[in-house]
């Protein structure tokens, strides 16, 4: 039975570099697939930080930075948490320069910068059109330097509490089908997004959100889900991501009329506002009669020209060429919004803290909350170094506050025979329909009725078909019985907390009876900032998520109208 003072779960960005904080110590991280093939290394624009190495952004600051992250968020954020992530940003951005990053480079050799949606500046650093798979190496790099331990390719299927406290996790060695607990005096959740949940996304398949769910079945509450971010530019038909790094070296959105259309919904910012805006610019145009086969629009970079597109953005490039046969150098590549980004997650504190003593999430996987109700572009690179690092510093500082007790056997051995018996039950069913049956239905119901625009009525209908879905998934069976690499009986440990991410989501967003940021009511057009300038909590219960609320933190800005 594994046992490690420190436990971090997920090896994208967040978790190396929580890893890499608590490497002085007895750590070590579980992760489903290899760390350089964590959902990380598709991020491709940038990273943003106050640096000013640009003539454009000379006069930028980590307060500016906080407030467009802040305005951007359309005021949802916790404002000191901003704060702290853009006063942190330059050291962090500097560190892992110095661990070996190759950031693309200005003529004097400083690390070039680009412009950015929702920005006041050119603050976003970048490597070419690779920025996480940068990162995410040179982080895997420095963990490897430090001989963190990594277990590959085991799946958490629970979380372990007892004594008030969190004591491990449970996880399956894929290869193998074994299930074992972890123990641990301290588990840091870094597992990303629930994208998948969802029918158009952006996201890996392993982003399924489950984890975070296992937690929230514990007893950890869960903040802001309803906030779900849609891409502007995604590839159609097939949701390959296609970087706002596009964008920011200029490239133009066009309607089949030949129009740059933004002009009509941000005509200061153009291309360059907030995703939440251009991607329901988008969407609008298509739904007006627009787009292009009533599915899509053009994104134009052939007045970029060739040498720039080459040296800038050779990922789009490519992945134009490969997955839609369009080479962007002579034609406009086709694209639609899709699922992006979780902005909600489990609700933790400034160090990644959870409610549930000995419980530390960083990265999407968390709601610290620095996005609010839409995150900036760049921001989401920049929070897992950051609160990565906050949230490794801090669960040293608890286990260091600990006696070393070691595991808690009798709580590990009966949270593996619980999970034993669920996997038993779900094998040994002959009858019943097919998980993936009911998995498509959900992604289908969440995209049509809880997506870019939401009324009242389909999302009561969601929540519905969601509360259906899992009475069916109980009843339902795999086809492979056999438990090496059995991906079916993954995608169905899976599924049923799916399920309860898609009721949190659906469930707050038909109670929050405004507009803010990624979360648009046709049925409440506007702000409400006298009844809903506040987070959804929802906690788990038998019958359902019961949601509370708590206040935004403010500390400099008060919400005004957001205008680009």
């Amino acid at each position: 039975m594994p046992y490690h003072r420190i436990l971090v779960v997920g090896a994208g960005l967040a978790g190396l570099r929580a890893a890499i904080e608590a490497a002085d110590g007895d750590v070590a991280v579980l992760t489903r697939v290899h760390p350089v093939r964590s959902h990380s290394v598709a991020a491709q624009g940038g990273v943003n930080a106050p640096l000013a190495n640009v003539p454009e952004g000379k006069e930028d600051s980590p307060e500016r930075h906080a407030f467009d992250t802040v305005k951007g968020a359309d005021y949802l954020a916790d404002q000191d948490a901003a704060e702290l992530m853009t006063r942190l940003a330059p050291e962090r951005i500097y560190e892992i320069e110095n661990w070996g990053c190759p950031f693309s480079r200005t003529p004097e050799g400083k690390i070039a910068q680009r412009p950015f949606g929702g920005a006041g500046f050119p603050r976003t650093c970048y490597a070419a059109d690779r920025t996480g798979h940068a990162m995410l190496h040179t982080l895997y790099e420095q963990a490897v330097k430090r001989n963190v331990r990594i277990y590959e390719e085991w799946l958490m299927l629970d979380l372990i509490v007892s004594g008030g406290r969190c004591r491990g996790v449970v996880a399956m060695d894929m290869v193998s089908g074994r299930v074992e607990a972890f123990g641990a005096e301290a588990v840091i959740m870094a597992t990303g997004g629930a994208g998948r949940i969802y029918a158009r996304s952006t996201n890996s398949h392993i982003n399924t959100g489950s984890a975070a769910a296992f937690c929230y079945r514990r007893g950890v509450p869960l903040k802001d889900m309803e906030f779900v971010q849609f891409h502007p530019t995604s590839l159609y038909p097939n949701n390959v991501l296609i970087s706002e790094a596009a964008r920011g070296e200029g490239g133009y959105l066009v309607n089949r009329d030949g129009e740059r259309f933004m002009a009509r919904y941000a005509p200061k910012a153009m291309e360059l506002g907030p995703r939440d805006i251009v991607a329901r610019s988008i969407q609008t145009e298509i739904d007006e009669g627009r787009g292009f086969e009533n599915a899509y629009v053009h994104l134009d970079l052939r007045h970029l020209g060739a040498e720039k597109i080459k040296e800038r953005l050779p990922a789009i490039r490519e992945i134009a060429m490969y997955f839609a046969g369009v080479d962007p150098i002579e034609k406009p590549i086709p694209i639609q919004p899709a699922q992006h980004y979780t902005m909600g997650g489990l609700d933790v504190d400034k160090d990644g803290a959870s409610e549930l003593p000995g419980l530390f999430a960083a990265g999407e996987c968390a709601c610290v909350s620095v996005h609010g109700a839409n995150r900036l572009g760049g921001n989401s690179l920049l929070e897992t170094v950051v609160f990565g690092q906050l949230a490794g510093a801090a669960a040293v500082r608890y286990v260091g506050g600990l006696e070393k007790t070691g595991a808690d056997g009798p709580a590990l051995d009966a949270a593996v025979a619980e999970v034993e018996s669920g996997i038993s039950g779900l094998l040994g069913r002959e009858d019943g329909e097919k998980m993936a049956v009911i998995r498509e239905e959900m992604k289908q119901v969440m995209f049509e009725k809880v997506g870019i625009f939401r009324t009242e009525g389909p999302m009561r209908e969601a929540v519905e078909k969601i509360r259906e879905l899992k009475e069916r998934v109980k009843r339902a069976r795999v086809e492979a019985k056999g438990r090496r690499y059995n991906l079916e009986l993954i995608g169905a440990l899976e599924l049923p907390a799916m399920l309860d991410l898609a009721e949190v989501i659906a469930l707050g967003a038909v109670t929050r009876t405004e507009s803010r940021g990624s979360h648009f009511r046709r049925d409440y057009p506007q702000r409400d900032d006298a009844n809903w300038l506040k987070h959804t909590v929802a906690r788990w219960s038998p019958d359902g998520p019961r949601l509370e609320y708590k206040p935004v933190v403010i500390t400099k800005w008060q919400p005004e109208a957001r205008k680009y």
